[in-house]
């Protein structure tokens, strides 16, 4: 039986065969000798059955011949050097972007697991799939259209389910998710871009499952205050989680709190905010945890709308703490942001990093004055 693996334009040509015998109970090649093995592996077919050659070959020239086969692009420097790291990445990677729900069989992820669990470390997936319309529901869908958005009570699709699979995966170190459809032209509709609720708790669950995480990246999903805390309910005490990217989202005060929590559960060491809706209150309640329990190196609060009380509060906080770069540009903060800031760099021998551009503070001469 033969599955085809969609991706890419070399990538949808790609097939792998799922043989019905086992053919690893006469693993030969590691028996020859060093020479005739690299022979064997220069001309060995890239078709062979990945059930027999994943566990088996680990030769770098086969497995950039069947990335080179799939392929046009391939810079292994993202992934550790390794050919075959990138194959099995890449390779599951399509394969849970181009899943449909209720009409990919589950059982397509579940195969590839054990081929590809001890070489998986990043996994990237830039786009998830909601499920195929019913004929039914085009009807429906049809009958609707002149209605406003409004009349929706919500979003009713989800997507490829995490929670099957990231536990399996044991050394995944970097998890990067965007709940949207690359492409979709004139197939655009809001839906095909909503986090859902059951998304949302299936990832959580899925992240506290998976105690190798060192980075996790959500960016573009649309994540307000009540997902987050979902999240941060299921992140709390993980043992691994050292950066949080949760920049482009719907973030306001109230997550800005619940992230505090998180910086005293856990170790995270870089946070990327850019781009929410946070303001002094939020900015305030973060400052408070990171001056007295965080590990915090790096935090970025670029264009949201802290001003200068969230600001200055912030400034306060870093004159004991561990952070080393800090981006508060685009805040609407003004001169007495840069006075607090001045201050600081005369205690503090930590920081390496501060960005505070685009913002009101003054003229230069006040500015070049106060931070002399």
């Amino acid at each position: 039986m033969v599955s085809t693996i969609p991706g890419d334009s070399a990538a949808e040509s790609f097939t792998y065969p799922v043989p019905s015998f086992n053919s690893t109970e006469h693993p030969l090649l590691m028996q020859l000798q060093e020479k005739d093995r690299r022979k064997v592996l220069a001309k060995i077919s890239t078709n062979i059955p990945l059930k027999v050659t994943a566990n088996l070959i680990s030769d770098e020239g086969y497995w950039k011949r069947c990335c080179l086969e799939c392929w046009e692009v391939c810079d292994i420097s993202s992934y550790g050097n390794s050919w075959k790291r990138m194959f099995f990445e890449r390779l599951l990677k399509n394969i849970i972007e181009f899943f449909v729900p209720d009409t990919t069989d589950v059982k397509v992820v579940l195969d590839l697991v054990p081929l590809c669990r001890n070489y998986v470390k990043t996994l990237d997936v830039a786009q998830l799939l909601p499920p195929v319309k019913q004929s039914s529901e085009a009807m429906d869908d049809d009958s609707s259209d002149a209605g406003s958005d409004s009349d929706v009570i919500g979003p009713s699709v989800d997507h490829f389910d995490f929670s099957i699979l990231l536990s399996k995966l044991i050394n995944l170190e970097e998890l990067h998710v965007t709940y949207g459809v690359k492409d979709c032209g004139m197939n655009f509709e809001w839906n095909i871009f909503q986090f859902t609720y059951r998304d949302c708790f299936s990832l959580a669950k899925a992240i506290n499952s998976c105690k190798t995480l060192k980075v996790l990246k959500l960016p573009r999903n649309r994540i307000d205050d009540e997902k987050l805390r979902v999240l941060v309910k299921y992140m709390l005490n993980h043992p691994s989680l050292i950066e949080l990217d949760l920049s482009h989202n719907l973030i306001q005060d109230n997550g800005a709190k619940v992230l505090a929590k998180l910086l005293h559960k856990t170790k995270l060491e870089k946070v990327n905010l850019c781009n929410n809706r946070i303001s002094a209150y939020g900015a305030k309640a973060i400052s408070y945890k990171v001056r007295r329990f965080s590990t915090l190196k790096s935090i970025n609060f670029c264009l949201n709308q802290i001003g200068d009380e969230g600001g200055e509060a912030l400034g306060r906080a870093l004159v004991k703490s561990s952070v080393e770069d800090i981006n508060l540009s685009c805040n609407e903060l003004t001169e007495p942001v840069a006075v607090v800031f001045s201050e600081l760099l005369t205690k503090n021998h930590t920081l390496k990093s501060i960005d505070l551009s685009c913002n009101n503070l003054g003229l230069v001469s006040i500015c070049g004055r106060c931070l002399k």
